[in-house]
């Protein structure tokens, strides 16, 4: 698993780790089960304190993406959330709206908005079917 940093993008460092985790479960690049790095080698081969990449995961793992098990590291989940669906619900919305004042913000209109949505929609089934 590839995780690329942009440290002049002024997001946390922790949350990009987070992003690129849950866009892998996603794409189906980590399966269910599959381990992940454990906090150290990812830290180092990183170059951040281990405490970020450690918030990153304790972010996962609250959020039902990742599981720890003791003495074996984290694990992805499996693909049924803890969240019940009207929490899950709200998180989306959150997203979207975001991504709808992002869309407003570099002019894009309705209609090229959700058509960009429908092609990142193919683009990550397509992803799913390659793995």
């Amino acid at each position: 698993m590839l995780i690329q940093l942009n440290f002049k993008s002024g997001k946390p460092v922790y949350l990009q780790i987070v992003d690129q985790i849950k866009s892998a479960a996603a794409s189906g690049a980590i399966k269910p089960g599959e381990p992940l790095p454990t906090i150290r080698p990812l830290a180092e081969e990183l170059r951040v304190n281990r405490n970020t990449v450690a918030r990153a995961y304790s972010e996962l793992e609250s959020q039902g993406i990742i599981e720890s098990r003791h003495g074996k590291g984290s694990v992805l989940a499996e693909n049924h959330s803890p969240l019940k669906k009207e929490i899950r619900r709200k998180m989306l919305i959150d997203e979207i709206d975001q991504a709808v004042v992002q869309a407003h913000h570099l002019q894009f209109d309705r209609a090229e908005f959700l058509k960009l949505v429908d092609e990142r929609f193919d683009a990550l089934e397509k992803k799913k079917g390659e793995s």
